[in-house]
């Protein structure tokens, strides 16, 4: 339980049970889109919360505090105000005004940008810290560019604070905290929500899926971060919904997945997403493989990425999201690889092969970036590698600028079922070792490295479900493009 749960639960049942004493019941999500406002909005003074000016940044201060001296209304809005509520540390702070874009830019100078084209905001920037800063968003209308399954594709119209409220997807994200007299201001009852650890959308769950698909992401992702349970609403709409995802541009849901898988919930993620049928729609071909039976050391490689993952972000350690992505498609990288040398493609080039087929579709689907997506590739073509150990070949792969992630992911092969253990402990010995040792180590693996078949070394029967190596004759006039490529640096 977050530090200051207790703390912030304590203070919300008080408060909520003395507005209830006059109320019955706390304001529901009202049952069409675009609602009024409910009768039960209210603001909560600053003595009756537990958010204090130390707890926000310097820059969102700045901001705020720049914004009010100027006349423009000011709030910090959404996860900051949530989390802050919840004891957590927010990992951003978000600021919402009346102040067009043009005005933050002019007022802030320098510091200030404008972006974005769906909904143009402002980033101010002070240091390293940059202040995401968007104008009171209105009501639908015709300005509003809208596809034909209802996405809305250009949203530039600006509103009050009351019809802001009105456009927040869920009603955790609609607390409103006031930098003139420092209240907040709660809509739609959030308090009662984060008292009863519930998600809860803003309007009717199908039509704000429709508005913006990747709205079901969001709630998976709170769900797994805050350990909330999805509406009852949130659950009915997500299947008929779930093929909007199709229309979302990949580098949108790239950005969505980094969200979901780099930020230390993991795991919660991926078994949110399971649960109500959206990892598919980022993954699919990996879902598939998942799905089948005889997949335990595919489910198992993936649940370890994702842990090992989890583990660094709560140690403050660093993520590399191409390790992750090598991990998680691993799996469908040996399927089409074994797919491939059944249609007797050698496995050297099957590998190539595979490997290139796999990150093209991926790419279409999340837009892994190029950067990483090279990475990807260097990671897998060096667990062939590590099967060569004769000569001055593992000098060179001790010198291979990713030999430190290469050999990780062999490591969490390893410990994923795959027969990689004698090959493992080598390598580590071989690091350890000084120049006479690693002679040694490279003299007793010679006879072996020289008998073996295939360039790539045997595939371990738990990551090759034929259990065996296809058996294949020397041909004298395979083209050297094709060694090349598994010999390359």
């Amino acid at each position: 339980m977050p530090e200051g749960w207790n703390h912030t639960l304590v203070s919300l049942k008080n408060f909520i049970a003395a507005q209830l004493a006059n109320d019955t019941a706390a304001p529901s999500a009202p049952s069409v889109h675009a609602p009024s406002l409910p009768a039960g909005a209210r603001t909560i003074p600053r003595e009756q919360h537990n958010i204090s000016r130390r707890q926000i940044s310097d820059a969102a201060l700045q901001v705020l505090n720049g914004l009010h001296r100027a006349g423009y209304q000011a709030y910090l809005v959404g996860g900051s105000v949530r989390d802050l509520l919840l004891g957590r540390e927010p990992k951003d702070f978000d600021v919402c005004t009346d102040a067009r874009p043009e005005e933050v830019r002019k007022l802030f100078r320098r510091n200030a940008r404008l972006i974005g084209r769906r909904f143009i905001l402002a980033h101010v920037q002070f240091g390293r810290e940059i202040i995401e800063v968007a104008t009171f968003r209105g009501g639908a209308n015709e300005r509003q560019a809208v596809s034909s399954s209802g996405r809305i594709l250009a949203d530039n119209v600006y509103g009050s604070l009351e019809e802001d409220a009105q456009r927040r997807d869920f009603t955790v994200n609609a607390l409103y905290y006031n930098i003139a007299d420092r209240s907040i201001v709660d809509f739609w009852g959030a308090w009662a929500d984060i008292e009863t650890q519930r998600l809860r959308m803003i309007g009717e769950a199908e039509q704000r899926f429709h508005e913006d698909p990747v709205r079901m992401l969001r709630a998976t992702r709170f769900a797994a971060k805050l350990g909330f349970q999805l509406d009852s609403a949130i659950e009915a709409a997500t299947p008929s919904c779930r093929e909007l995802l199709r229309e979302v541009p990949p580098a949108r849901l790239y950005e969505e997945v980094g969200k979901l898988f780099l930020a230390g919930f993991a795991q919660q993620s991926l078994a949110t997403l399971q649960r109500y049928g959206l990892f598919a729609a980022l993954f699919p071909q990996l879902a598939e493989v998942l799905e089948r039976e005889d997949q335990g050391a595919a489910r198992e490689l993936v649940q370890l990425s994702l842990g090992n993952t989890d583990s660094r972000v709560s140690a403050g350690k660093s993520v590399h999201p191409a390790f992750l992505f090598a991990a998680m498609l691993w799996p469908v990288l040996l399927a089409e690889q074994e797919r491939l040398v059944s249609e007797d493609k050698p496995e050297a080039v099957a590998m190539q092969q595979a490997a290139s087929a796999v990150l093209e579709e991926n790419r279409g689907q999340i837009a892994i970036p190029r950067r990483f997506t090279l990475t990807i590739r260097e990671i897998w073509d060096l667990q062939a590698r590590f099967h060569r150990r004769g000569g001055r070949r593992p000098f060179a792969l001790l010198a291979h600028e990713r030999f430190r992630a290469a050999f990780d992911f062999l490591l969490l092969r390893r410990d994923a079922g795959a027969d990689l253990a004698a090959l493992g402990q080598w390598w580590q010995q071989f690091q350890d070792a000084d120049g006479e040792g690693r002679k040694q180590l490279i003299e007793t693996a010679r006879l072996e490295d020289r008998d073996a078949e295939s360039p790539l070394g045997p595939l371990p029967a738990s990551e090759n479900k034929r259990g065996k190596r296809r058996r294949r004759r020397r041909n004298p006039k395979q083209t050297s493009e094709s060694v090349t490529v598994v010999e390359s640096d």
